[in-house]
């Protein structure tokens, strides 16, 4: 059984404007009629988002570093009855992790090239012409065994930029499938871990239309689906297993990071997500087995959590009896203080000893594989799961015992071990899936 045919959009690196595109094509897809399925290569855990709201269908990530075939093959099956399958990269078609013995890599093309997926490169052509076409001849030729559908020049400067440009593509043989004028009105807004989130965005509607409409004035949208090419499903698995029955979920601005495919799997399996918002002062469900904080950003809203009592009063009591789990910004706000960048100290649940600062910023990011050596929520001590970090806060205290032992990708450890007190644990990775192997 083959996957509906689709296309990466990839490129050279990040920042070329894929995004824009990713976003453009969705929406411009779906109205043309085809039932459009979203896709996210990677980590990132903001893009699903915004794909959601332009394609009108839940964007999956995949992930062949994290993920075991079987849950490839769980997502993958997320896509039928789609007409089409349009995923974007991250970083560059090539970027992830490389070094001996990896067993998978984590790139757009490897995802790609297990899919039978076409790549389509975004290349920025701001500053030049025909050498342009050196940088995507590179890209069609580092990995053969690539389909690679064409480029969609972005940035292009000017009518005569554009016919350069493409001379030097056409003669090596290199497919333009669309041409975008600089416009320095349709970048998204960001802040300091990328793209803000899709629910903060100002007026995402507006935005997604004009990026749809901008795309079908520049790309050739019949070229497009003529490119999109399939190849064998993965065998699928299973998608993870709920960590409890009655799953407490704090979403709201600043917990909002949860990937859509431990939510898929926690509910297929029939558990109960009972979402609330601690930035409006409300108490997780009661009758809660869970009280599960994602990642998000707890730095920019701490005062108002401070002074979230209802929300504090019933976190404490949920915490003598039953589990409690947050990850990344969840964590932070599970610890005792928390520093923002102005160097205000912020009171948090208390329910551990952490104590975290965004005044002091560095920069974490990367895969994690943590060896648990106690239990959390859904997972037994002894237990290695996969995951991801990426923050700038830093750990000023962590005096709870370890919840795990936590390597990078490369197997060299890091200081971020989570912790766990209690009925309480935390971890600044935020998890993927149990590795199988």
């Amino acid at each position: 059984m083959n996957n509906p045919k689709g296309l990466m959009i990839s490129a050279p690196s990040s920042g070329t404007g894929k995004t824009t595109v990713m976003l453009g094509l969705l929406r411009a897809l779906s109205e043309d009629g085809l039932k459009v399925q979203p896709f996210k290569s990677g980590p990132d855990y903001i893009d699903p988002a915004f794909h959601r709201a332009a394609a009108g269908r839940a964007s999956f990530n995949f992930d062949t570093w994290a993920m075991d075939e079987g849950l490839l093959g769980a997502i993958s099956a997320q896509s039928e009855g789609a007409d089409i399958v349009i995923s974007e990269g991250s970083m560059g078609l090539y970027d992830g992790v490389a070094f001996p013995g990896a067993t998978g890599h984590g790139t757009s093309a490897e995802t790609a090239a297990k899919m039978g997926w076409g790549v389509v490169l975004v290349v920025d052509v701001s500053g030049q012409a025909q050498s342009a076409a050196a940088t995507a001849l590179g890209f069609r030729e580092y990995r053969k065994d690539l389909n690679f559908a064409g480029v969609i020049l972005n940035r292009v400067a000017s009518p005569r930029h554009e016919r350069l440009t493409r001379l030097g593509m056409e003669a090596h043989g290199i497919k333009v499938l669309g041409s975008l004028p600089r416009r320095g009105d349709l970048a998204l807004p960001e802040r300091h871990l990328g793209l803000i989130q899709a629910v903060e965005h100002p007026d995402l509607e507006a935005a997604i239309t004009g990026y749809a409409a901008f795309l079908r004035e520049n790309v050739d949208l019949e070229a497009i689906k003529a490119a999109a090419t399939s190849g064998p499903a993965p065998v699928a698995g299973a998608l993870p297993a709920p960590p409890a029955q009655r799953i407490a979920l704090a979403q709201d601005a600043a917990f909002s990071f949860t990937y859509p495919h431990l939510l898929a799997g926690w509910r297929a399996a029939g558990a109960e997500i009972l979402p609330f918002s601690p930035l409006q002062d409300e108490a997780p469900a009661p009758d809660a087995d869970l009280v599960w904080l994602p990642g998000g950003y707890p730095e920019l809203h701490a005062g108002k959590l401070a002074a979230a009592t209802k929300f504090r009063k019933a976190m404490l009591q949920h915490a003598e009896t039953r589990p409690v789990h947050g990850e990344c910004g969840g964590y932070m706000a599970l610890g005792e203080v928390l520093i923002d960048k102005e160097g205000h100290k912020h009171q948090m649940l208390g329910l551990l000893g952490l104590v975290t600062s965004y005044e002091k910023r560095k920069f974490h990011l990367g895969y994690r594989k943590a060896h648990l050596g106690a239990p959390m929520p859904g997972f037994s001590a002894g237990d290695v799961l996969r995951g991801h970090e990426f923050h700038y806060s830093t750990i000023l205290e962590e005096p709870d015992a370890p919840l795990a032992k936590v390597l990078d990708a490369e197997g060299t450890p890091v200081p971020e071990t989570g912790s766990v007190k209690g009925n309480v644990t935390g971890t600044f990775f935020h998890l993927i899936a149990e590795a199988k192997a």
